[in-house]
């Protein structure tokens, strides 16, 4: 791997953390933690220059919670 080519990974890693803060805190707002909430960590390995964001595992509540404050963004939105 060029130094290029790993500097454009590991700005694609620092962009993702920051997308992946940015949602944790927007979910946190509404009353929503996704314990999983991380980089994809095949992604990350791969050196891909975009990872994906893994929303990870959650319990019966949290998907509930979730749902609920989904149905009412939706309904809010015109």
């Amino acid at each position: 791997m060029t130094d290029k080519e790993l500097e454009t990974v590991m700005d694609g890693i620092q962009r993702a953390e920051a997308v992946r803060e940015e949602l944790g805190v927007a979910l946190a707002g509404v009353g929503v933690t996704l314990p999983s909430l991380a980089l994809d960590v095949p992604m990350v390995a791969v050196c891909h220059p975009e990872p994906l964001i893994d929303l990870g595992r959650c319990n019966l509540a949290t998907a509930r919670k979730l749902a609920a404050v989904l149905r009412g963004a939706a309904r809010r939105t015109p």
